[in-house]
């Protein structure tokens, strides 16, 4: 039996650097080096004052508002903001509250009278409910929710209370730098290739087979028996493929981008969309595509 491995130098790698939203890369500091000087300027995030001038405190894009300089992290954890929609996997069960992994610094908190009750039901929670929590949600079960409140220590308080929130069953997870996430007034998607996708403002997508119809039971029906058809497994896997492409070009991402992207692949096979020129073809077409769009 013949295996072959497609191996190549890292010189020979191609360079997707040059793709960029704006046209133009960015000016880049690093920690330590002078933005401005302090005179006529205020110091935010990722910023410090020392011998009257403004400097940076991590590397990453130097960014100007009006008056206010920050400097926005080329590689971060997830910052919460009220309102976003996220996508995490429970890590822990406690008393009365789930601990979620939302890809923040700090564990996000769930708690048992922010998820809806099997059926939607609508009552105080009583003792019964709190020992049933492992049988709604328990350790390792990814679920969708929205960031209700920030906490003092900045970790996140999430809420289920919506029916379009709840437990995700049969699909693909995949993680990227949150900043990659275009911020947009939805982002549950049904796209037109044939597959559902969350857009988790935290970096985290979930890619799963259409939804017909909202979940009746509160968010809580997780169906792992049925046998999702070999046509969406691949319509989910080219997605996936089309998401790394477009995330390692630094190329944000949306549900117009994304569609973009899998039309512009269907002239390569699914495998070939994890070699470097199908990656650095498709970001470049669906990069043309939008600026079309645009236009």
């Amino acid at each position: 039996m013949s295996v072959f491995v497609d191996i190549r130098l890292a010189t020979d790698r191609v360079n997707t650097t040059f793709i960029s939203n704006e046209g133009e890369i960015p000016p880049l500091c690093t920690p330590g080096e002078i933005v401005s000087a302090k005179e006529g300027f205020m110091n935010g995030h990722g910023t410090y004052i020392e011998d009257d001038n403004i400097k940076a405190s991590v590397a990453g894009v130097i960014e100007r508002v009006n008056k206010l300089k920050s400097v926005k992290p080329l590689k971060n954890r997830y910052v919460g903001e009220i309102g976003d929609v996220v996508v995490g996997r429970v890590t822990e069960v406690q008393q009365k509250r789930w601990k979620v992994d939302t890809n923040s610094r700090l564990d996000s908190i769930l708690l048992l009278s922010s998820v809806n009750l099997p059926g939607g039901e609508l009552r105080r929670r009583s003792v019964e409910d709190e020992q049933m929590m492992r049988k709604y949600l328990q350790e390792g079960d990814l679920v969708s929710a929205e960031v209700q409140n920030i906490f003092e220590d900045g970790s996140l308080s999430l809420s289920m209370r919506s029916l379009k929130y709840g437990k995700l069953s049969q699909g693909v997870l995949i993680k990227v730098f949150p900043s990659l996430i275009k911020r947009r007034k939805t982002h549950f998607h049904n796209l037109s290739c044939g597959a559902s996708l969350i857009l988790g403002n935290n970096g985290f997508i979930w890619i799963c087979p259409p939804i017909n119809s909202e979940e009746s039971a509160g968010g809580f029906v997780q169906n792992l028996n049925e046998m999702v058809p070999k046509a969406d497994r691949e319509v989910i896997v080219r997605l996936r493929n089309c998401v790394l492409a477009l995330a390692q070009c630094n190329m944000m991402l949306y549900d117009t981008s994304i569609l973009y992207a899998f039309e512009e692949s269907m002239k390569y096979h699914v495998s070939e969309l994890l070699q470097q020129e199908p990656i650095l073809d498709v970001a470049v077409l669906t990069q043309h595509r939008l600026k079309i769009q645009e236009i």
